[in-house]
């Protein structure tokens, strides 16, 4: 994980042919070769943004192979057919595609009221399920999903938050549990866009609500189901276990478009030893203060009393970016006013240290080792540090974890294992939005424990 801080005595033209040879080596490796036989047959339904997003993605995950797709809009079936390039059948009711006895899997993409019982009819006809998150809209369908998979064992199931299959954030992960950040108590998520989603408008208010669903309620989680969740997965991951109590803000103040969702929430996590996740979504602001500000709208501060770490999972033409900032060392010297050796400045408590330089974190293809490596990988390792350190590059993630996340699941549908991104984990997080909804809705404290009443139907 630790960068080297000896590396400015190797000259620029000496980390620049070193560069060199890393580039090349990187260009020259072997690409992997489809066998259809060891590949999963998959459809995948809802075919919309995200659908799309997918199989942009899918089309490159070798082990993996789509025979249909499905979508109630004709022209969505056309580009996704076309995207994937597999001549995959077309279905515009999801029921036809799951008949299918040639299908492994499928990969529910639809809107989120729809990913309970699409889910559910997949897993009863027998196939393994990649889920969108959230994975369940409505408290009593998390009690059904649990007991429907477990009834089938050998069925995989898997929900999309893909920050879990991050190199970086596993990285960082391993950081907390080996000590490096020391006692992590805090944490900090944002994501902010200006304006974020508009309402399309359609000539009647049916067709309108279907077309702008996230906008809805009877549709959507709104911002805690559609951002949100991503980051309340980070913090139940870090901090080793679900929160325990929320404390909400929020509104639909900004705009007015037909929406009734809540345009701006504000949350207070607690968790079970003490941690707390602040969490902001807004959409008057898309400025995000990390990384010096060269990002905008998401991310996340892992903080510890030994060090933090400021972390976003990027995107297609962003990459993962992640910073380590030690703790001052020695600690700071704390001192009240009007002692001996403080500064005199009434009322104010004195912080003598100065911050510490951010620097990134390394994956195990940058860190040197002396007995392995042959000379040629020491300088280029070397290389990358020193160029890293002056900020010229940045640590890179070996593959978008959208595509870690997607041939994960289909070498589990094969060899049985246990998504990183589980059902459980599914589940968490969908607990999480609900009870983050009711407390930003009813502007009060919320208790994990209120969840067993709504899941009966009972108010909590």
């Amino acid at each position: 994980m630790e960068i080297s801080n000896d590396l400015t005595r190797r000259s620029a033209m000496k980390v620049a042919g070193a560069a060199a040879v890393a580039a090349t080596a990187l260009e020259g490796a072997p690409a992997v070769t489809k066998n259809s036989g060891d590949q999963v047959r998959f459809g995948i339904i809802g075919t919309g943004s995200r659908g799309a997003y997918l199989l942009k993605h899918l089309k490159g995950v070798d082990n993996g192979h789509c025979l249909a797709v499905c979508d109630i809009k004709q022209e969505a079936l056309d580009l996704a057919a076309s995207t994937i390039g597999t001549n995959p059948a077309k279905y515009k009711d999801y029921r036809e595609l799951i008949a299918r006895n040639d299908l492994d899997a499928v990969i529910v993409a639809v809107p989120l009221f729809m990913h309970f019982p699409v889910t559910k009819d997949a897993l009863l006809a027998g196939k393994h399920v990649f889920c969108e998150k959230s994975l369940v809209f409505k408290p009593e369908q998390v009690g059904e999903l649990r007991a429907l998979s477990a009834s089938r064992p050998k069925q995989v199931m898997q929900v999309g938050l893909q920050r879990r299959y991050s190199v970086f954030y596993q990285a960082v992960k391993s950081m907390i549990d080996k000590g490096l950040l020391g006692n992590v108590t805090h944490m900090y998520a944002q994501w902010n866009r200006n304006p974020g989603w508009k309402m399309k408008p359609m000539p009647n208010l049916a067709d309108q609500k279907m077309a702008n669903w996230r906008l809805y309620r009877e549709y959507s989680g709104g911002m805690a189901a559609e951002l949100a969740s991503h980051q309340l997965d980070v913090a139940e991951w870090m901090f080793g276990g679900a929160p325990t109590e929320v404390i909400g803000m929020g509104g639909h103040d900004y705009h007015f478009d037909g929406r009734d969702i809540n345009d701006n929430i504000q949350m207070i996590y607690k968790y079970p030893k003490k941690q707390k996740l602040m969490a902001m979504y807004a959409s008057t602001t898309s400025h995000l203060s990390l990384f010096g500000s060269t990002r905008t709208e998401f991310g996340e501060i892992i903080m510890g009393d030994a060090g933090s770490v400021e972390i976003t999972i990027g995107d297609d033409t962003h990459p993962v970016l992640a910073t380590w900032y030690r703790e001052p060392t020695p600690p700071p010297t704390i001192t009240k006013a009007g002692e001996k050796s403080a500064k005199k400045v009434a009322g104010a408590t004195m912080v003598s240290a100065s911050g510490a330089k951010g620097v990134p974190i390394l994956l195990d293809r940058d860190k040197v080792n002396i007995q392995q490596d042959s000379f040629v990988d020491r300088e280029t390792k070397f290389a990358r540090q020193w160029l890293y350190s002056k900020g010229v590059m940045m640590p890179e993630e070996p593959r978008n974890p959208v595509d870690t996340e997607l041939e994960s699941f289909f070498k589990n549908c094969k060899d049985g294992g246990t998504p990183l991104a589980n059902l459980e984990v599914g589940l968490n997080d969908s607990i999480s939005v609900m009870l983050t909804n009711l407390a930003v809705d009813e502007d009060r404290k919320v208790h994990w424990t209120e969840f067993d009443k709504l899941a009966k139907g009972k108010k909590a």
